[in-house]
């Protein structure tokens, strides 16, 4: 039998953003625990993450401002002063992130494997996941493990929603049978957004089969506007939640979802951690490397179709997590496509698949 790797001491985790990617990050953090209870965990992460982890088990969170640069930096430097990690675990790529993970004091550093590396992310990494094209953005970070001597073989998540949170998602609206339908139609990427009255149409087709439709969204004008536009061609009503709820209660909110709508975000991800389905719209990027992880059966599938188009060559010829942000990308997705998968959804319900 192979000999058990030794137990590190203190492990630092490094992702600053976004909120799907930190999702993603969750099961990793539970494999870690559940191979090594003992062990100590930080994890330097953005502001904004923070908010949706913030009170996970275990995990010592150190927060850092991406906005704040060399200052930022020095500050990080000082919180972890005559500390000295087992491991660090150099989740992101960026140059911002490559540099401050340079003041992480560690004796290994981890990062990805050279395909997947860039900004001079090599330089500052002295070990490197395996290389496995083709595989989902969850399962790449899980693999960060490896070369501790773990593998990642359960994926659970158990985000760290409190209890208030939940009472404010209950308290949207009743409990009374009629399935929910849950928007949030805005991606932190503008061009992999759909157009407003394709979700509008979308949403009319819920109500006509007996479906409640809410919508979500942050506090900014596009998603404010974007809301504005599908609530005034909607024909029916639907309630409308936009910049009304916190990062805590965004998880109870789509936890409450009978379907979640929505491009390549952070909610869908958040959606499909609280085990919620997903009707994914994707054209801008790939759903085999980003959509929701846990099932995909109900997620719009337009991205081959947007590698001819636009880069003049089928997906699979593509390097693995090509993104074909264009202009007019995300209307490859038509109201069809939308309408089959909701019906795909509805049938399985029919048949107690869901």
């Amino acid at each position: 039998m192979p000999t058990p790797p030794t137990p590190p001491r203190s492990l630092c985790l490094l992702r600053l953003s976004a909120l799907g990617d930190v999702t993603h990050v969750v099961p990793l953090v539970r494999t870690l625990q559940r191979a090594w209870p003992d062990a100590a965990l930080t994890w330097v992460i953005g502001g904004g993450e923070y908010k949706l982890l913030e009170g996970l088990p275990g995990v010592e969170f150190i927060v850092y401002d991406k906005r704040s640069g060399l200052p930022g930096m020095l500050k990080l430097r000082r919180a972890l002063r005559g500390r000295t990690f087992d491991a660090l675990l150099q989740m992101q790529v960026a140059l911002r992130a490559n540099v401050l993970s340079a003041f992480v004091p560690a004796t290994r550093r981890i990062g990805y494997d050279e395909s997947r590396s860039k900004d001079l992310h090599g330089y500052f990494v002295n070990e490197r996941i395996p290389d496995r094209p083709g595989i989902h953005v969850l399962d790449a970070m899980g693999s960060f493990c490896e070369p501790l001597g773990i593998v990642q073989d359960e994926v659970a998540w158990h985000l760290p929603v409190p209890h208030a949170a939940h009472d404010w998602a209950r308290a949207q609206w009743p409990d009374d049978g009629t399935p929910t339908l849950v928007i949030s139609p805005c991606s932190s990427h503008v061009l992999r957004n759909w157009r407003a009255d394709r979700h509008a149409a979308l949403a009319d087709h819920a109500v006509s089969r007996g479906w409640r439709v809410v919508l979500c969204g942050g506090r900014s004008a596009l998603e404010r506007a974007t809301a504005d536009e599908i609530l005034a061609t909607m024909r029916s009503p639907a309630l409308d939640l936009v910049g009304r709820d916190t990062l805590k209660q965004l998880p109870a909110l789509l936890a409450r979802a009978d379907l979640v709508v929505t491009p390549d975000s952070g909610p869908m991800h958040i959606a499909n951690a609280m085990g919620t389905k997903v009707l994914g719209l994707h054209a801008a990027s790939n759903p085999k490397r980003s959509g929701p992880y846990s099932d995909k059966r109900y997620c719009v599938d337009r991205y081959d179709d947007a590698a001819q188009r636009f880069l003049g060559k089928p997906a699979e010829a593509l390097r693995w997590g090509t993104k074909i942000e264009h202009p007019g990308v995300m209307d490859l997705v038509t109201v069809d496509d939308a309408i089959a998968a909701f019906e795909r959804l509805l049938a399985d319900r029919r048949a107690g698949r869901v």
